[in-house]
């Protein structure tokens, strides 16, 4: 089915916010199988390794083109439940150290729907509490996806549900799963996965408990540990909250990648099989410039390096392409206001 995109919906699609924990998933299912994934990425301007890259960000599109061409690929109907049955508090990173230090069950739902993001899910999540006796988690793709919408689902409730149980303990129940799409030939992985009430091509997607569960308290509660890491998951969700266009994330990765080249505006277009004025007028339409991009990325790489104190500051300036130690210096106060030798003391 094709579905008619209007101005505001191509440009969610196209902006990589997306971290890239689901395809990292997608690609060990594929290993463990002998699948090569590799075929995936043809054309995403997108290379398999930049997967495992924690600061790698993608777009919807780019997201559902790969989910799209791995459940061809892998060749199981019921494919997310899979996936979504490996998660763990673990796979949530910080966002799951947040939920298993928080005090109360109702709290770790509420950090899981304000920090969803971090977690590279391709739904948003919501709660609904209309009803007193209930609380539904709600979920919808930013766009219609209706031909991986039935994955997309299965993956984040199949997960939740690990994460619940694992929170809570293997009591925990849903009363019941509304699902938009028709019942798929796979429903009874649902019936034994959920054991509750399963009701398919309802207006929405929901998993839906008894509100009993929020109440809660965890055992594993430790307000400092908790603060310390509602704040690594604020400035998580502050890093990926800034869009930026596929075309600009690419440009970022390469220039991350050959860092200590020095890589012009030229090379990188000519890499990108682009006109440097293409590239230009692209990244300007992104809102940003490849000289302000390019001084980012060299002083957050300095920034790392000067952590390490067996590397001199000329070999830190050489790690980022500077061949003069006195350009470097000028080059990083320029950038910062501070000199190399006073941002590592800053650092001590």
């Amino acid at each position: 089915m094709r579905v008619t995109l209007d101005m505001a919906d191509e440009a969610r699609l196209a902006a990589a916010v997306l971290p890239t924990n689901m395809l990292c998933q997608l690609m060990q299912l594929a290993r463990e199988q002998n699948v090569d994934s590799t075929t995936w990425f043809r054309g995403m301007r997108l290379e398999p390794q930049e997967i495992d890259d924690p600061a790698t960000r993608i777009s919807y599109r780019q997201a559902s083109e790969v989910v799209t061409r791995a459940i061809t690929a892998l060749g199981r109907p019921d494919l997310g439940l899979v996936l979504g049955c490996r998660q763990d508090v673990g796979n949530f990173g910080l966002l799951g150290l947040a939920m298993k230090t928080a005090p109360t069950f109702g709290e770790a739902v509420l950090l899981g729907m304000t920090y969803q993001r971090t977690t590279g899910a391709m739904l948003d999540i919501d709660t609904d509490i209309s009803n007193p006796a209930e609380v539904a988690m709600t979920a919808r793709p930013p766009v219609a996806m209706p031909a991986i919408l039935p994955f997309l689902c299965e993956e984040m409730f199949a997960s939740s549900l690990m994460v619940a149980r694992e929170l809570v303990g293997d009591a925990f129940r849903p009363l019941r799963l509304e699902l938009s799409y028709a019942a798929p030939g796979h429903v009874e992985r649902y019936r034994e996965l959920f054991q509750c009430e399963l009701h398919f091509e309802r207006p929405h997607n929901a998993m839906v408990i008894g509100s009993e569960w929020m109440q809660l308290s965890f055992p594993t509660y430790n307000a400092v540990i908790a603060r310390q890491v509602l704040e690594l998951c604020r400035r998580q969700l502050a890093d990926i909250a800034s869009p930026q266009g596929e075309l600009t994330a690419t440009v970022e990765r390469f220039l991350r990648q050959h860092v200590r080249e020095n890589p012009t505006l030229a090379a990188i277009a000519g890499a990108m099989h682009l006109s440097e004025r293409t590239l230009r007028r692209q990244l300007a339409a992104d809102g940003i410039s490849f000289s302000r991009l390019h001084d980012r990325i060299r002083t957050e790489r300095a920034l790392e390096l000067l952590h390490d104190h067996h590397l001199t500051i000329s070999q830190v300036g050489g790690h980022i392409g500077f061949a003069d130690a006195r350009e470097f210096r000028r080059a990083f106060k320029r950038w910062t206001g501070h000199t190399p030798s006073e941002a590592r003391g800053q650092m001590a």
